[in-house]
């Protein structure tokens, strides 16, 4: 039984009485605007909830990059393709709730795609909502007409690494001079500490727009993934990068468990340097009130009960192979297009490098 909502009976009304709208236009002058103000009285839009529990079936999106712990890379098993993380178990803990309140089983269908596609899907209607440790605060022109629920990650935002210790002094050194020279009229940024230097991005995201609109790097390449970054870097190409920029618990995992021969920025005090602070939430239309009303009720239950938290410390402070997780409790995913999975792309200069 799907959720009720009363906007199908204000659809049927507003037929009948755009019907007689069109009787007294053969007689009145003006009809337009008559016509504007009934269509803006009596909206005709769908219930996307009630469309949902009727179809049974979720269309949900995840980045097909891997951001460990929040989407991991994709493990192929017996069973066929699997994937895992912690946005993986909010999905499916989502629509197990989900589905109690539908009063029949909801199925996530995942579609895994490239990050910067998730918000054109979104606002093409081929998803109902997307999560892919995805901040509530960055002013961005393809995050227009999108929705953010309540957090269901505390303490995100935008941090950096650096492959040699010697770059980590530099940005304190220049974290150190420029506290010097602020004076108490002048707040002290963390953008300059970056000054001049090769900076990496990865396309669509949280970085790539902070650092556009915000930094003044000797050099910033764009790259289609967090792994063809840290490739780039490998190959020794020109320009060498200096710092990734990205989502600062993405790059704490990884530079404490996959890529160890990497520094994570830090203050003196070694405390993380963050450019931005961001909570991480699910993405919605944001046309979509009730699904949205319905979210967050469903996130709310899950932190009140304790199921938020378990799953924050499962994934980032325990030790775990992933691809075992993935085998036995990731979620499927048609692989139709994963051949191009692996190919986590390359690396560019910013055209206004």
């Amino acid at each position: 039984m799907g959720i009720p909502d009363r906007r199908s009976i204000l659809t049927g009304v507003s037929r009948g009485r755009l019907g007689c709208t069109a009787v007294l236009c053969l007689i009145l002058p003006g009809c337009g605007l008559l016509i504007d103000a009934v269509e803006q009285v009596w909206p005709a839009t769908g219930n996307k909830v009630d469309a949902i529990c009727t179809r049974k079936r979720v269309q949900v999106g995840l980045a097909m990059e891997p951001f460990r712990p929040f989407v991991f890379p994709t493990i192929w098993t017996d069973e066929g393709a699997r994937v895992t993380g912690l946005d993986v178990e909010l999905v499916r803990a989502m629509t197990d709730e989900l589905s109690r309140r539908c009063g029949r089983p909801v199925t996530p269908i995942l579609h895994l795609v490239r990050f910067r596609d998730l918000f054109r899907l979104l606002n093409e209607g081929q998803l109902d909502w997307f999560v892919s440790a995805v901040a509530t605060n960055v002013p961005a022109p393809d995050r227009a007409g999108v929705a953010y629920s309540n957090p269901y990650f505390y303490g995100g935002g935008v941090g950096g690494i650096a492959r040699h210790r010697e770059v980590l002094d530099r940005v304190q050194a220049n974290l150190r001079d420029q506290a010097i020279h602020t004076t108490p009229d002048r707040l002290a940024g963390t953008g300059p500490a970056l000054d001049g230097m090769v900076i990496a991005v990865q396309e669509g995201t949280s970085a790539h727009h902070y650092a556009t609109a915000n930094l003044n790097p000797g050099r910033l390449l764009v790259c289609d993934s967090l792994p063809a970054a840290f490739e780039y870097a490998d190959s020794q190409a020109n320009p060498s990068i200096d710092v990734i920029l990205g989502a600062h618990p993405v790059l704490e995992y990884m530079v404490k468990r996959v890529r160890k021969d990497w520094w994570l920025l830090t203050r003196d005090n070694g405390r993380p340097l963050f450019f931005t602070k961001g909570h991480y939430a699910v993405v919605m239309a944001e046309e979509s009130y009730r699904l949205r009303w319905v979210v967050n009720d469903l996130l709310l239950q899950l932190d009140e009960s304790g199921r938020l938290h378990e799953m924050r410390t499962r994934w980032l402070e325990q030790e775990y192979a992933f691809p075992r997780r993935a085998s036995l409790e990731g979620l499927p995913f048609d692989v139709e297009k994963m051949a191009a999975h692996y190919r986590q792309g390359t690396c560019r200069l910013n055209p206004r490098s």
